[in-house]
């Protein structure tokens, strides 16, 4: 039987003026944060980018506190956010923590 996952869907708004760096970045994330994201409960994760610069994210986890709590804890993703954060128009707090949580309304299994 397999862990339930939560599904998390949240919304960032990334500077129109670095959005083809942000997607550059994302074609190569370091090896050491892709591990640190599955070992923490980060699974099916994907982004989405829209020309306007909004991004909608999607991942599933067994529990979203205990993922970005195992995350904050790690050393590449202190790295990873401090060099992430500057895309980001109106966050508050690291991209990992500060995005907008959108509430699920309906899925079909």
């Amino acid at each position: 039987m397999s862990t339930p996952h939560h599904r998390v869907c949240f919304l960032l708004q990334v500077r129109p003026e670095r959005l083809d760096e942000y997607k550059t970045r994302h074609q190569s994330v370091w090896p050491d944060m892709l591990a640190a994201l599955s070992e923490t409960g980060w699974h099916n994760y994907s982004l989405f980018l829209k020309d306007d610069g909004l991004l909608v994210g999607y991942f599933e986890t067994p529990d979203l506190a205990a993922a970005q709590s195992g995350m904050a804890k790690t050393e590449v993703n202190a790295r990873w956010q401090a060099e992430m954060a500057s895309f980001f128009v109106d966050l508050e707090g690291t991209p990992d923590q500060g995005f907008l949580q959108l509430n699920e309304v309906f899925h079909l299994d």
